[in-house]
């Protein structure tokens, strides 16, 4: 696992075309954009609150727990310009099939929401994550201008 690095959510902040999230390890935060719903689904587990209805990503990891799965964790493993790439880990057992662990394909917020409900862990590829930039100057203005 040294070739990874851990990160949490650290900052979820509306933006004029959706909203900006933070991810930190406990030395820099990065910043990427995502839709304002995926922000709101994010937000929603973030804050401990609960939704009158299940948002898309809570059907899934209900659908995902009744099958005898669940999220393990989530790797962002590229980044082509602004757009981030990220694999979804999927254990699934149940009385029908042995231990099965899928690995898929995601947008990096799909995949996110999906972990904050697992409370599963999300990863960087450490070569990625030590390419970008430390945002932490963008993140404090953020909170600044949020508190006047």
């Amino acid at each position: 696992m040294n070739d990874l690095v851990r990160v949490e959510p650290i900052a979820l902040f509306p933006t004029q075309g959706g909203c900006a999230l933070f991810l930190g390890d406990g030395e820099k935060e990065i910043v990427f954009y995502i839709e304002p719903g995926l922000g709101m689904s994010i937000n929603s587990v973030l804050g401990k609150e609960r939704p009158p209805r299940p948002l898309s990503h809570d059907l899934f990891t209900c659908t995902l727990q009744a099958l005898g799965g669940r999220v393990t964790k989530v790797i962002i493993v590229d980044v082509q310009g602004e757009v981030f790439y990220a694999r979804l880990w999927i254990e699934a057992e149940n009385e029908i099939m042995e231990r099965k662990i899928i690995e898929v394909d995601s947008r990096p917020s799909d995949a996110i929401a999906m972990a904050v409900r697992a409370e599963a862990p999300i990863y960087f590829i450490r070569a990625i994550w030590e390419k970008l930039e430390d945002m932490s100057g963008v993140l404090k203005k953020m909170r600044d201008a949020q508190q006047e």
